[in-house]
């Protein structure tokens, strides 16, 4: 029994989604919550990756396209768009990504870095692993890396 517990704690809860027309994951420990896609209000002079601010409940909250964050391939409209709510360095934000795939449990050893050579040619930070998921290999962000930091510092402007 205790060996069973031992292998819970090991596993990553790992949200997956589509962005542009790549999937991926995030670590389910930094989602908040997810909502439908709802009223935007644009923001003029931001980066063109953030979409604007939505209210969540009479707060602020800066929209980021995660298509456009990580440079994708062209946005796919989708009527499933959601928000997902979560926690990036010390900012309340909502990633917009086109539909939600699946809630997996991994363990963490399933979780490889990324190969050196592809590091070397992208903005690996932003990638905390891959992980295989049946014949996929789908990336881990990490959002605290999501942002640079002239961008929070933009982002703290909105507050």
């Amino acid at each position: 029994m205790s060996k069973e517990r031992h292998e819970k704690k090991e596993e990553r809860q790992i949200l997956v989604f589509r962005a542009a027309r790549e999937e991926l994951g995030l670590d389910i420990s930094c989602v908040r919550e997810v909502l439908r896609l709802q009223k935007i209000y644009p923001l003029p002079k931001v980066p063109d990756f953030i979409e604007g601010v939505i209210n969540l409940r009479g707060h602020l909250v800066a929209l980021i396209d995660l298509g456009k964050r990580l440079h994708a391939k062209q946005k796919e409209e989708e009527p499933n768009q959601r928000i997902i709510i979560c926690r990036v360095n010390k900012f309340i934000v909502g990633l917009m990504v086109n539909t939600l795939r699946e809630i997996i449990a991994l363990p963490k050893d399933d979780i490889k870095p990324i190969p050196e050579v592809v590091s070397m040619h992208m903005e690996a930070e932003v990638i905390s692993g891959m992980a295989r998921v049946g014949e996929k290999i789908i990336p881990i962000l990490d959002l605290e890396y999501i942002l640079t930091k002239k961008e929070v510092i933009e982002l703290s402007a909105l507050k």
